[in-house]
């Protein structure tokens, strides 16, 4: 299992870095390139050109005038662009030499992004993607205690929002979990169902899904975009270990199993089996260390392309995270 790493930027080779893309998104991204000691920030292109020349005049970003421009200039493309031109835009930046950090979910289909990759190959290049969740604080200061966990139960729900729904829920919101259980489940996926329905989009707004790996264990999904509250936790239940991460407001609680003492304390929690087995409950937190996942997930990106190392989040991992969602849209049809 992976483990994280702090670097100091610091002593990093800076690398020229562009944006395609300057939406919402985008906006936070330019921001935080332009903070982070691991980027200088070139630019960006945006085909709205009053919005960008706005946003290049309110911030003193250099706004680009076409894509083959920006890509020239720099050495990092970062796509924050609609899904629907991800595969366009990041085989335009591999066939030009540039490593690419693209937003989640990596392409619409499987089969561009399996091209991506393989032109990242071919050339030799770096690619990460934005799967965020994998720097929430939370998440890494629990990841090392989830150990073979045999069933998990996560639920993501969001109040509506008209972005992002020009994809399925489970592209928009339910891969950011697809693609952390993948991550912590040292086990193929042996068996995907799942089952949609479209409240207010022409694409499913709340899904359940089913994931089965080939060693038992199994996933339990729910994502929904038209919830009255927001709501982004999973469980995970593995021997002796029960741990909840609430990815949204970065808690995590632990509850862990051990033998029972022979004799135990006034407070000490002891349940007995069937068999007359004891064992004492424990509680241990860990420590939570406040961090810009965004920001880290960008430092990171530049950490493993001036040390030649792999992306904590791949192109290869984002392809199969993409692979198992349309297994649970294909069981909408």
């Amino acid at each position: 299992m992976r483990s994280y790493q702090f670097y100091d930027y610091q002593r990093m080779k800076k690398l020229q870095a562009g944006v395609l893309g300057a939406g919402h998104l985008g906006k936070i991204h330019l921001r935080l390139l332009e903070q982070s000691e691991s980027y200088d920030l070139v630019g960006f292109y945006d085909p709205d050109k009053n919005a960008a020349a706005a946003l290049a005049e309110k911030e003193g970003y250099t706004a680009f005038d076409s894509i083959e421009e920006l890509i020239a200039a720099v050495e990092v493309v970062d796509i924050v662009t609609p899904t629907v031109v991800h595969h366009e835009m990041a085989l335009q930046c591999l066939a030009a030499g540039k490593h690419v950090f693209i937003e989640k979910p990596i392409t619409q289909t499987v089969a561009q992004a399996e091209e991506i990759v393989a032109l990242a190959n071919e050339k030799g290049l770096k690619g990460q993607v934005g799967h965020v969740e994998r720097f929430n604080p939370a998440f890494k200061a629990i990841k090392s205690h989830i150990e073979n966990p045999m069933f998990i139960e996560a639920h993501r729900l969001a109040e509506f929002n008209p972005r992002g729904t020009d994809v399925p829920v489970i592209l928009d919101l339910m891969i950011h979990d697809i693609d952390v259980i993948l991550s912590v489940v040292n086990s193929k996926v042996k068996n995907v169902s799942g089952s949609g329905v479209s409240v207010i989009s022409e694409t499913p707004d709340i899904a359940n899904a089913r994931i089965e790996f080939e060693n038992g264990c199994v996933a339990n999904l729910t994502a929904s975009r038209i919830s009255l509250k927001n709501m982004r936790k999973t469980r995970f239940f593995q021997k002796d270990a029960y741990i909840a991460v609430d990815f949204l407001t970065k808690k995590v609680e632990v509850v862990k199993m051990k033998d029972a003492p022979k004799e135990p304390g006034e407070f000490d929690l002891i349940l007995q089996n069937a068999e007359g087995v004891k064992k004492q409950i424990y509680f241990e937190p860990p420590t939570i260390e406040e961090s810009n996942a965004i920001l880290e997930e960008l430092d990171t990106f530049a950490d493993s392309i001036n040390n030649n190392t792999e992306p904590i989040v791949t192109l290869g991992h984002a392809t199969e995270a993409l692979r198992v969602a349309h297994q649970i849209i294909s069981c909408f049809k």
